[in-house]
């Protein structure tokens, strides 16, 4: 929910929600912020020692007039046996002065060593919480949510926190001690000089409050942009292979720079306000130190108020207006922040539309069978992927899928391994409804071979085993020679040990799609889902592992969706698929001998195969008025 860009009842309460929520992540190292705090506090009160010595110094030694201020600076040093006559005394306040200075360096030192710790342990905390939730959000969330916006989440807007944590929060606390501190000593040195000193706080008050109606907004839109712009190039150099071979260099780059201009646009927009908002402080600075000046010569030279008084005054003032500068600055890193806090509050609240069912049942026995009745399902409301869908899997069938594209194949398994829910219907897997499973032990009973794989950085044990417990690397060698991948291992100077690059760099297509079966199979899992699995290997590997399927399948209850009839003509059924219904059903040869859709699919492969290899053409790519009329109709 995006709040009013004009600050309100309800962005306040929203802030200081969000300021509750990033307060509950420190909350495990709240001993370093107590820590940090109490530096905090003993270095604002050193900066107030300085003029307050300042002013005795003048008062009692320079331009001798004892004030009770200096009297009682006079006393103190006196009673703690210090020299307070003379010379002598003017080098002890001296002293005193510089090392107040040095302590609070030292203090300072600490609580930003102590703050920056604090801000990275928090870092890692959240970082380690929001890539935990991404993990647990349903698939239809990441297909919808461009993955540029995804990364700026975790890279940008952790990062504006990380400021707020290591800076802004301290500094805020340091500056609005330092305010009180001086505040209470002005007014206790001479309280006409403080209202006079005071005299512009409404301006500054009715500035920052003009400063802040816009900041907010300015900060929201300029983290929008930026996760425009990381999508843009999220999308375009994962797919720069595809720009190049397009041509398409110029319309990419052109909408570039349109995402950049309006990212550039929205900062200029930003830097007006600053360049107003910065030298209109200075600006009421200056006539403070003014009206400051004015009024206090008079009264000095009249004789109401001290030379000391008046010097500490000019030091206190130009010290408190720097805070409320500084403040100013600590604001729009809290604006910052705040904004990405809201982005990230969001998506930690983004509960997943998919979940384990509140009362789990102990998962069933192996029985190898599943079930789907009367489904319908759509992506979208009202443009159906499937509908009215019934069939029956026994244990250790092997059944195959087939259907031009989008007539609903990869629909089934996503429903099947409940990445989504179906509008309609029931489905069950060994006998149990996939709505009352434990997601995790419902999709260990299945390995699953896709069309696209997607192998990660690391080396080829972890892109086999994935870091699954029970996995040991003879089973890992024994399921890439189970699917025929020996001559891999050999090629390989390390065996498994060999590291592969960013998506499988390194690896042939097919080699990636070996080490896909192979880390489908280490699992030795009840069901195996194939989609298209063998489509993206040439004829000799594909012989490679038709070789191994026989023994791979043998005891496993198999969905495969078919990409070539090779893999078809030896499933115990066909299921052939037309615009989201289940059009047709039996073995290869009775749906030949049938004459409908399934038979016309197979006549259009054999007159013109899609690659010149006949029966193991594709069957995904055939035009639909190809199908019979009563097909059509379904």
């Amino acid at each position: 929910m995006i709040e009013p860009d004009v600050p309100g009842q309800g962005e306040q309460r929203g802030d200081r929600r969000l300021t509750a929520w990033l307060l509950h992540w420190a909350r495990p190292y709240t001993g370093r912020v107590v820590v940090s705090t109490l530096l905090v506090i003993g270095g604002s009160a050193l900066q107030i020692v300085g003029p307050l010595l300042t002013a005795a110094a003048v008062d009692l030694y320079l331009r001798p007039r004892p004030e009770a201020a200096a009297v009682k600076v006079q006393r103190a040093l006196a009673a703690m046996g210090l020299p307070v006559e003379g010379a002598g005394g003017l080098a002890t306040l001296a002293g005193i002065y510089l090392v107040s200075l040095l302590l609070g360096a030292l203090l300072q030192a600490a609580q930003g060593r102590t703050m920056m710790m604090t801000g990275q342990l928090v870092m890692r905390d959240l970082r380690a919480e929001l890539f935990a939730h991404l993990q647990r959000l349903d698939l239809a969330w990441f297909n919808r949510t461009p993955a540029g916006r995804i990364i700026t989440r975790l890279t940008s807007d952790v990062e504006a926190l990380n400021e707020i944590f290591t800076s802004g929060l301290v500094d805020i606390l340091s500056d609005l001690v330092l305010l009180g501190g001086i505040a209470g000593v002005l007014f206790a040195l001479d309280w006409r000089l403080a209202l006079v000193a005071f005299c512009v706080l409404p301006f500054m008050v009715l500035l920052s409050a003009w400063f802040r109606q816009r900041a907010r907004s300015i900060y929201r839109e300029v983290r929008t942009r930026v996760a425009a712009i990381n999508t843009h190039l999220q999308e375009h150099l994962a797919g720069m292979s595809v720009v190049q071979l397009a041509r398409a260099e110029a319309r990419t780059e052109r909408r570039f720079v349109e995402i950049d201009a309006a990212h550039r646009d929205i900062n200029v927009r930003g830097v007006f306000y600053y360049a107003v908002f910065y030298p209109a402080v200075e600006l009421l600075t200056a006539c403070g130190l003014a009206l400051l000046l004015a009024f206090g010569g008079l009264w000095t030279s009249a004789g109401t108020v001290s030379l000391g008084v008046l010097i500490a005054f000019l030091q206190y003032v130009q010290r408190f207006y720097r805070p409320i500068s500084d403040l100013a600055e600590n604001y729009n890193v809290l604006q910052a922040s705040l904004a990405a806090a809201e982005r990230l509050h969001a998506l930690l609240e983004t509960a997943p539309e998919i979940s384990s069912h509140a009362a789990l049942a102990p998962p069933p026995p192996r029985r190898g069978a599943f079930g789907f009745t009367g489904i319908s399902f759509a992506y979208e409301p009202g443009q159906w992927a499937l509908r009215e869908v019934d069939f029956a899997v026994h244990p250790g069938e092997r059944i195959a899928v087939v259907g031009h594209t989008g007539a609903g194949k990869s629909t089934l398994v996503n429903l099947l391994l409940r990445f989504y829910d179906p509008q309609e219907g029931a489905i069950t897997v060994d006998g149990v409804d996939v709505r009352e499973w434990d997601l995790t032990a419902l999709r260990r009973r299945f390995a699953v071979v896709l069309q696209e794989i997607d192998c990660f950085a690391g080396t080829l044990r972890e892109n086999v085993g994935l870091g699954r417990p029970g996995i040991d690397d003879a089973r890992i060698r024994g399921a890439l020679e189970e699917v025929q991948a020996g001559p891999l291992l050999a090629r390989l100077p390390l065996g498994i040990d060999t590291t592969i690059g960013e998506r499988g760099a390194g690896l042939s297509a097919g080699e990636r799609q070996l080490v896909s079966f192979a880390r489908a199979l280490v699992a030795d899992p009840e069901f195996l889902v194939l989609d298209e699995a063998t489509a993206a290997v040439d004829a000799v590997t594909e012989n490679a592992i038709q070789m191994a399927l026989d023994r791979l399948l043998a005891g496993r209850t198999s969905l495969i969706i078919a990409h070539r009839l090779a893999t078809v003509i030896g499933c115990d059924r066909v299921l052939v698929f037309h615009a989201g219904r289940l059009v047709e059903e039996g073995t290869h040869e009775a749906l030949l001998v049938r004459g409908g859709l399934y038979r016309t699919l197979y006549e259009l492969q054999l007159l013109h195969p899609a690659d010149g290899s006949g029966p193991t053409a594709s069957l995904g790519a055939y035009p639909a008025a190809a199908a019979p009329a009563a097909a059509s109709d379904l």
